[in-house]
């Protein structure tokens, strides 16, 4: 959701930037507000790539059928970040 976010106030500030020709001098900058909500934008999106790349996770079951002992499973779990390390 944060990555969407990002792109979101990205664009939004991009239209404020170069899309709305507007003279409201006497209230409001209008390219300024665009600029910040560019460059929260561009934060959120990066927070969000890295939240995403950590939360990568793996998980493996294993099902095992012994007609004595009953059915056994086995469930590993691993979790990588996204340069591969534990």
């Amino acid at each position: 959701m944060s990555i969407g976010a990002g792109i979101a106030l990205f664009v939004i500030g991009a239209i404020l930037v170069f899309a709305v020709n507007v003279d409201t001098s006497q209230f409001v900058d209008l390219d300024l507000i665009g600029y910040i909500l560019m460059g929260a934008g561009a934060l959120v999106f990066l927070i969000g790539l890295i939240f995403m790349f950590r939360r990568r996770s793996t998980a493996q079951v294993t099902r095992t059928v012994d007609p004595v002992g009953g059915e056994r499973i086995t469930q590993t779990e691993s979790r990588t970040s996204g340069d591969g390390v534990v």
